[in-house]
């Protein structure tokens, strides 16, 4: 079954380019020929490697002289194709990865992991008999970013009864197989353990790094407190707030990044690898054939089991330091939330005032154009007079006088009349202006106490920063 579904899922997957060398490291009873070589590897020395043939034919040693223990790696480092750890994509022909896979002994069900995602380990003896191996595949890999797929992985399978452990590493350049890599060969004369590569790996991906993210996580979470909440304990010019104002947008973006650092390398996952890491050294151990076990390899591993338990008491705190910033970041989003509310409800007063200006407004209008109505109004006399007048005071069938000379007596009265009309208006519309804008200033006024006293009773129930825990003021508290 596992050699079908085998060659199913090779015959499905594309094929991506990526520079390959080799890593070979050799520990012998005579310790001044102990070897470490890590050259390029090209395709038409491939199979040469593979079986070792030709320059990688393993050396006459002299009489007396044997071979303890060794690693031989295939190598990927600075995997840069944006394929390369997509699904069903492998770094090899077809054929290539298939013999890999046979002649070193690797795990088959490794090329059904390549949709795998986030930290994943497993372990397992092989179905070999005579010639027993236990096989790993430790692996991690992420969705594109930048247009490019990230990630490492590891496949290895150690040979009881020769000690070498045979391999194949890839890495992208965010992973630390490089680090990995140089580490390994600093700790040479130790692979005779074959979880020494995945216990560096692991120790690599578990650096302070990971502890100094949630320590720059905490520093911003206080941050945001200082500018959301009011909760000083930052010094004031490392804050957000420089003045009266800050920008809500900004914050609620800020919150959401931080809260994603936060979940950076969940100690979860990272909890679940160590303990299978652990099992799968028991496995080992185990199945150790008796002459195998020397004092250094069980120093040895005594001292991996000893970082695992570092690193799970690590991890553990990791978890309680990153729940309290998460519960505090909630906290925070709550608060924010309630401002962003405030500052609607701030809008929505707006509007209504605005809205009650323009009302006011349209009934200025309204009032001139009963103006306009009542002055076109007022004329009237004048048109009546002069259609009076016209009647006595001009004759146009008299030749010699037309007008009469007692056509003063019209302007006499209408233009006195008139002037008094538009002085009298002039004198009523100045006055309604001034009631106007006394209307106006208590229209404004009225708007911004009522928006004050709305604000201050949110401000009371949410975010007062004399109210503390359990409702006692901060300066009785102290």
């Amino acid at each position: 079954m596992d050699d079908y579904m085998f060659q199913f899922h090779v015959r499905s997957c594309k094929n991506v380019e990526e520079k390959t060398s080799y890593l070979e490291i050799f520990n012998y009873s005579d310790a001044s020929l102990n070897s470490i070589e890590e050259h390029p590897l090209t395709d038409d020395e491939f199979e040469n490697f593979l079986h070792r043939r030709g320059a990688f034919e393993p050396p006459k040693l002299k009489e007396g002289v044997e071979l303890l223990n060794g690693m031989r790696l295939i190598l990927q480092k600075n995997a840069n194709h944006p394929e390369t750890f997509t699904r069903q994509y492998i770094s090899f022909t077809a054929a290539q990865y298939e013999s890999m896979i046979r002649t070193l002994k690797l795990p088959f069900r490794a090329v059904e992991g390549t949709a795998v995602v986030g930290p994943f380990f497993w372990c397992a003896y092989d179905q070999d008999d005579a010639d027993p191996h236990l096989q790993i595949v430790y692996r991690k890999s992420d969705v594109r970013k930048k247009g490019k797929t990230r990630g490492w992985e590891l496949m290895l399978s150690h040979s009881y009864n020769t000690g070498i452990t045979t391999g194949y590493a890839k890495g992208t350049e965010s992973s630390d197989l490089v680090a990995a890599v140089t580490h390994l060969q600093a700790c040479a004369r130790q692979v005779a353990h074959p979880f020494l590569l995945p216990v560096i790996i692991l120790s690599h991906d578990l650096s302070p790094k990971n502890d100094q993210k949630q320590r720059d996580a905490r520093e911003w979470l206080r941050k945001l407190e200082h500018a959301v909440s009011m909760r000083n304990e930052i010094v004031e010019d490392e804050g957000y707030v420089k003045d009266a104002s800050f920008d809500l947008d900004q914050i609620n973006r800020d919150l959401v990044e931080c809260h994603s650092q936060v979940l950076w390398k969940r100690p979860q996952a990272y909890q679940e690898i160590v303990a299978e890491i652990r099992k799968g050294m028991g496995r080992f151990m185990n199945k150790l054939p008796h002459a195998r076990r020397e004092a250094e390899l069980d120093k040895l591993h005594r001292s991996m089991l000893s970082r695992l338990d570092f690193y799970v008491a690590k991890l553990k705190g990791i978890e309680h330091y990153a729940a309290t910033t998460l519960a505090r970041l909630d906290i925070q989003r709550s608060a924010l939330y309630n401002i962003i509310a405030q500052k609607e409800s701030k809008l929505n007063l707006e509007m209504a005032g605005q809205q009650r200006r323009l009302a006011h407004a349209s009934k200025r209008d309204s009032t001139s154009m009963k103006t306009l109505s009542f002055l076109g109004t007022i004329f009237l006399p004048a048109t009546f007079l002069a259609s009076v007048f016209s009647m006595t005071f001009f004759n146009f069938q008299d030749k010699d006088r037309a007008v009469a000379p007692t056509l003063w007596v019209y302007f006499a009265i209408t233009i006195p009349l008139t002037l008094i009309i538009v002085v009298s208006w002039r004198y009523w519309d100045r006055k309604r202006e001034k009631a106007f804008a006394d209307e106006d200033l208590d229209l404004e006024s009225g708007i911004d106490k009522l928006e004050a006293q709305i604000m201050a009773s949110m401000r009371k129930r949410t975010m007062s920063k004399v109210r503390t825990w359990a409702g006692v003021p901060l300066n009785k508290m102290e």
